[in-house]
């Protein structure tokens, strides 16, 4: 592998024999923030494109580490829950958005240019604490932010679409794995952790059952009560309980 140069997609333009050929991985990048679901995307403004993070395979490296490598090279962050949920590999993948993304940045590719072949895609979702993060730009893009999930720009390619499978998978994964917790603070109350279930399901949850349910998973301890208002009104705040490791709950990696 070639340590020296940068991972991120499209700044090794001069180095496509050191990755595998035809193969993309693409993230999709969940953050939590005042009550709002956020992902991560990069953006083009000279083409005013926008996609979602991603990069190459090393010939050398496996899957996953490279998933994990993007992520931090994005993020600035290493301890991200990670999980490959599916593979895109539509025979119409391709558009002219990268050829524009090329020639926004002053590139004249020749035709059978390795960015410009189809790409089959192995995608991640990662669950992420949004205070935690520096987004960081690749070669290519203009900028990195958080956009709001409800206010998604035009995408590239079946980017928009590898969004909601995400999101699907992630609802379909909220109560079965508690994978949610790690878009968590440290500490929270239970009205912080009732509006996160509802943004990410996308609809209203009564208080007293949607307490009572997290209550008895006896997954929370209770850390103090918030300093606001008087003693009486102030809410508890929880965290999540430690298992063996000292990690929280779910923390751990997949794929």
């Amino acid at each position: 592998m070639k340590k020296n140069v940068s991972s991120a997609k499209g700044t090794v333009l001069d180095f496509d024999r050191s990755f595998l050929p035809h193969i993309a991985i693409d993230t999709v990048i969940f953050g939590y923030h005042e009550g709002r679901m956020m992902v991560l995307l990069l953006q083009y403004k000279n083409s005013k494109a926008n996609a979602l993070p991603g990069g190459f395979i090393y010939k050398d490296e496996a899957i996953d580490e490279a998933a994990r490598r993007i992520l931090q090279d994005r993020t600035g962050v290493s301890d991200i829950y990670l999980e490959q949920f599916h593979t895109f590999g539509a025979n119409n993948r391709q558009d002219d958005s990268m050829l524009a993304i090329m020639k926004g940045r002053g590139m004249k590719p020749v035709k059978d240019h390795f960015l410009l072949r189809r790409f089959i895609s192995i995608s991640y979702y990662a669950l992420v604490d949004y205070t935690k993060v520096i987004p960081a730009k690749d070669g290519l893009s203009d900028d990195c932010k958080w956009v709001d999930l409800k206010r998604i720009p035009a995408l590239m390619q079946d980017h928009l679409q590898i969004i909601e499978v995400a999101l699907e998978h992630l609802r379909n994964e909220l109560d079965r794995k508690l994978v949610v917790f790690n878009l968590m603070p440290s500490t929270f109350t239970m009205k912080d952790l009732q509006g996160l279930y509802e943004t990410v399901r996308g609809e209203k949850m009564r208080r007293t059952s949607f307490q009572r349910k997290m209550l008895n998973l006896d997954i929370l301890e209770v850390v103090d009560k918030k300093m606001t208002g008087g003693a009486h009104k102030a809410p508890y705040l929880y965290q999540f309980r430690k298992d063996k490791t000292g990690k929280k709950q779910g923390r751990k990696s997949k794929g």
